[in-house]
């Protein structure tokens, strides 16, 4: 009687497989321990720059005196709600540190000849400008930043199929819209017509004119 014993051999591409294991573990530990400085890691992430070089779009003359500036902050609280449903399902809040800038200039490229009238005896001399103007606000992107985040459950899950998650584009536009109602308030215009006025006149005077006058007219 011939007994027959049955065995499953192992498949045979277990042992290069193991081989390949080991010898990328090896590898890595000794990077990890300095053994092999001049190794690296081989599955290190690298980090190269693809962006193509600027384009000018355009040129333009700058023709105005910016007389001041000025540097807002403010903090906004968005808050958004669903009805019928609680914060924790569908709402979101934020919290959000704006830091922005403001300039406020006077715009020389329109003045007309009568803009400057010299007295006969060439010892006065009477300026007409515009009323000084602001600029747009202009948001600090590095000084601002958001404090809290705070999403219902359908809102993070929306994020996850969302092309721009957590994204801060109506907070920014609040921030920008805050600072430039600031900016309005704080009397930024009056302080740039009189640093252009001061200018002007220090300006006439070294020119040789003894009697000055800066006024400004309507926007």
């Amino acid at each position: 009687m011939v007994r027959s014993e049955s065995s499953s051999p192992s498949p045979r591409w277990i042992t290069p497989l193991l081989l390949v294991v080991l010898l990328l573990a090896g590898v890595l530990l000794a990077g990890q321990l300095r053994l092999l400085p001049e190794l690296g890691n081989p599955f290190a992430t690298e980090t190269e720059d693809r962006t193509g070089p600027a384009v000018l779009k355009s040129l333009k003359d700058m023709s105005r005196y910016e007389g001041a500036s000025g540097t807002f902050q403010v903090v906004v609280d968005l808050d958004k709600d669903a009805k019928f449903l609680p914060d924790a399902v569908r709402g979101s809040r934020t919290l959000f540190v704006g830091t922005g800038s403001v300039g406020a200039y006077v715009d020389l490229g329109g003045l007309g000849e009568d803009a400057v009238t010299v007295t006969d005896d060439r010892e006065g001399a009477t300026v007409r400008l515009p009323r000084a103007r602001l600029e747009k606000p202009a948001l600090d992107v590095e000084r601002s930043y958001a404090v809290t985040k705070e999403r219902g459950l359908l809102d993070r899950l929306g994020d996850v199929f969302s092309d721009n998650p957590g994204d801060e584009r109506e907070v920014h536009r609040l921030a920008v819209e805050h600072i430039g109602k600031a900016a309005e308030e704080s009397g930024l215009a009056a302080r740039a017509e009189k640093n252009t006025r001061d200018m002007l006149e220090n300006l006439l005077r070294s020119l040789g004119f003894e009697r000055v006058s800066v006024s400004f007219g309507e926007k």
